[in-house]
């Protein structure tokens, strides 16, 4: 999929898949101003850089997350670690209900730690 719009990439997402992903951009008033850029491998959300993305699968989304801290939960199916104080959290989201408290507030939390 070439880059676009956001519209074009949830068009292509989908039920449950295309609910999560919408779950995960509803966020966007909690979390300010963003970017969304739906690219060949899915969707970037960025400030001035990527700090999250939705990477569409046969059977789920992957949801990296960017981190300065490493995240102990089950969710969280790989962690690589990208420098001394960065982390990329990788998390499995079937549908809307996957995107709960605690994964709002890690979005949250990597927005808040993304330049702008």
């Amino acid at each position: 999929m070439p880059s676009g719009s956001l519209e074009a990439f949830l068009d292509e997402r989908p039920e449950p898949k295309c609910d999560a992903c919408a779950e995960v951009l509803d966020q966007r008033e909690a979390l300010g101003p963003l970017v969304v850029e739906a690219v060949g491998v899915g969707g970037l959300i960025k400030r001035a850089r990527t700090f999250a993305e939705l990477r569409p699968r046969w059977d789920r989304i992957v949801l990296p997350l960017l981190s300065s801290r490493d995240l102990d939960d089950p969710r969280v199916t790989r962690t690589e670690r990208l420098s001394s104080r960065r982390y990329a959290h990788f998390v499995y989201l079937r549908g809307p209900e996957d995107v709960d408290g605690v994964v709002r507030q890690w979005l949250v939390e990597a927005y808040e730690e993304s330049p702008d």
